[in-house]
Order: structure tokens, then sequence, then C-alpha cells
């Protein structure tokens, strides 16, 4: 028998792009309340699969890059960071697990080491900002009495 009432997933191709926007069948989701609630509702599993579970709402989530974004940044230099994500939490940054990729966009290590995610733009011009020049050329970031150095793009 079909349910009646509200449905909060649309039953077209739902995508999470590099860019930190949802889409469902090529459209951006522009209602910024939706984007929060799929965010918070998605799970990734082991196989790497993502989906949303809303009640008894499910859709499986095509994943372009990473299945959550950094969105910003908190802390300073001496005390260390926190980046926060696009489902609206928080973590403490560690620097171990920074990489940069191709055109220099940068990826950290978050929920428990379990995922990547990447870096959007505004966040990553915040971190950067603490950046300073290292030997050879490299960039290094302070946190607490030790300097990260910012590996290469690989």
């Amino acid at each position: 028998m079909p349910r009646a009432g509200f449905t909060a997933i649309h039953s077209g191709t739902i995508r999470f792009g590099r860019d930190g926007n949802w889409y469902c069948d090529g459209e951006v989701i522009p209602n910024r309340a939706i984007c929060r609630l799929y965010a918070r509702a998605m799970t990734v599993g082991d196989d790497g699969g993502a989906r949303l579970e809303l009640g008894e709402d499910r859709a499986k989530v095509e994943i372009e890059d990473t299945p959550w974004v950094v969105v910003g940044i908190d802390g300073e230099p001496t005390r260390g960071f926190a980046v926060r994500l696009n489902d609206e939490t928080a973590e403490p940054l560690d620097p171990a697990t920074l990489r940069v990729a191709a055109d220099n966009v940068l990826y950290c290590r978050v929920k428990g080491g379990r995922h990547e995610a990447r870096f959007l733009r505004p966040a990553y011009y915040e971190l950067m900002r603490h950046a300073e020049p290292g030997s050879g050329g490299a960039v290094e970031l302070p946190v607490g009495r030790t300097r990260v150095a910012l590996p290469s793009p690989s």
C-alpha cells in the first residue's frame, strides 16, 4: 500500500558534488535546510557506498569526490585547529592527515579517520593564512610546538 504524506528524499539521482553542493537529477538543490538534512542523514558503508536514510525513505548517493567537505576552520596555531564540516559537526584537525592533491586541493581525514574531506576554498584560505614558508620552498603549518610540512601535490 502506498504511503501518504511527505517524502524527504526525491526519487531521482542524488549526488554530492566536489563543490559541496547537493544535486538531484543534475540540478543543484537550493534549499539549505534540505542540504543540511542530507549531510546529517548520509551514511557511508564499509564498502564506500553512500546512502541517505530518513525514516522509511532510503536512497543511494553518488559521491563525486568526498562524502563531506570542510566549510570552515576554528582555532589558531598555538592551540591547534578544528575543522567544521558541511553536516555542521566540528572536530580537531589532525595535521598529520593533511594531503595536497592536484590543483592544490587540500584534504584531511575526518570522522575518526575513516573518511577523507575536501577543503572548500574559503576553509582552505582560512587555514593557509597561518602557513609559513619552510625549508626548500615547502609550506609549513605551525601547530602547537611543531611545524607540519604540507606535502606537495601527488
